[in-house]
């Protein structure tokens, strides 16, 4: 990995320009020469068309942006469906990426990007972008001469389960209030879902470490910090996703965030913040609670208590929402709460055996 004792800040620039768009002259901070685009992807064939098309909605400066989708052997028809686009969007490439994680499709798409490109934007296969989400991305981060812009993620739903998942993933009770689950105030941040990069930055520290299947994100974010980089949340940038539908597909996803965060923790010596301490704290008191029950019945106000509060959340989220799925808002939480600490508490097991 490459020394990160270099002060970043001599490594950004931001040259602005002026473009027409819409009969009106404004100042933009990038050209679309600036920009390479990367789209890991593994069996999205039934979503990949729809994302490319959304990113390619804008202003005139995406005809000259690279767009570079990183398969990781996909066996569905997601390499046939860009290859088709390839015939409308010239700037669209596809790039094989043998490891498969996302992590190493980033990597790779940055470092086979074409020359000029100063500007890195991570986009996911499986989502719908608002138009120009591209050129706001990489605008905000040459603005402002950071390392990296990250974007809030406003939850939707479809299902009943994730109506209610949605609606209270973005409250204190079930992301703990991070800054980038809905979050309504542009400023710096620690961490937040990835959106555009300084290119030279993230080659100079060696972009995502592979060996993350999860939390390569906050990883990388570690060691940007460490080495003097800024990330800067723009709030005006807004993403909408969808939720796992099913609980076990929530209870896998959060298993696996448990225990990338660990991995995380462990491999900078970081500190938990308060929020990521309160929900590994809870399992344990609950467990602790029903073991000892048998000798010591009032141990049982701590799981008592857990499901109180989160049978109170549910009831909550249903009159606002004005919908009986509100009534699964609890579920979804705690099924968050006990995957996410779960992993967690496993990473660091193994990590302290080992």
């Amino acid at each position: 990995m490459a020394d990160t004792g270099t002060n970043l800040t001599l490594l950004l620039d931001r040259p602005a320009n002026e473009i027409e768009l819409a009969g009106q002259r404004r100042v933009c901070a990038a050209r679309g020469e600036d920009v390479v685009v990367v789209i890991p992807a593994l069996n999205e064939g039934r979503h990949i068309e729809t994302c490319v098309r959304s990113l390619m909605t804008g202003d005139a400066r995406l005809k000259q942006v690279e767009i570079i989708v990183a398969d990781g052997g996909s066996r569905d028809w997601t390499r046939a469906v860009v290859e088709m686009l390839r015939e409308e969007f010239p700037n669209l490439r596809l790039l094989h990426n043998p490891q498969r994680l996302q992590s190493a499709a980033v990597n790779a798409a940055a470092g086979a990007a074409g020359i000029g490109r100063r500007i890195l934007v991570r986009c996911d296969a499986h989502a719908i972008y608002p138009p120009n989400y591209v050129m706001q991305a990489a605008d905000s981060l040459a603005r402002r001469g950071v390392a990296s812009v990250v974007v809030p993620m406003d939850a939707d739903g479809i299902t009943c389960f994730q109506k209610a998942n949605a609606w209270i993933v973005d409250t204190p009770l079930g992301s703990g209030g991070s800054a980038h689950r809905g979050g309504q105030r542009s400023g710096f941040v620690d961490h937040g879902h990835h959106s555009a990069f300084d290119l030279k930055t993230f080659l100079h520290l060696g972009g995502y470490d592979e060996t993350f299947s999860h939390n390569e994100d906050a990883e990388f974010d570690a060691r940007l910090r460490q080495a003097g980089g800024r990330i800067f949340l723009d709030a005006d940038i807004r993403l909408t996703y969808l939720p796992r539908a099913t609980i076990c597909a929530l209870a896998r996803q959060y298993y696996n965030y448990g225990r990338g965060r660990a991995r995380t923790l462990l491999k900078h010596r970081e500190r938990p913040k308060l929020r990521q301490l309160i929900p590994p704290t809870t399992l344990i008191g609950c467990l602790a609670g029903f073991a000892l029950a048998p000798a010591t019945p009032w141990t049982l106000l701590a799981p008592g208590g857990y499901l109180a509060v989160l049978a109170g959340a549910s009831l909550v989220v249903a009159v606002q929402r004005m919908s009986l799925c509100g009534l699964l808002a609890g579920l979804a939480s705690g099924v968050m709460h006990v995957s996410w600490s779960a992993g967690l508490l496993r990473q660091l097991l193994v990590a302290r055996v080992s």
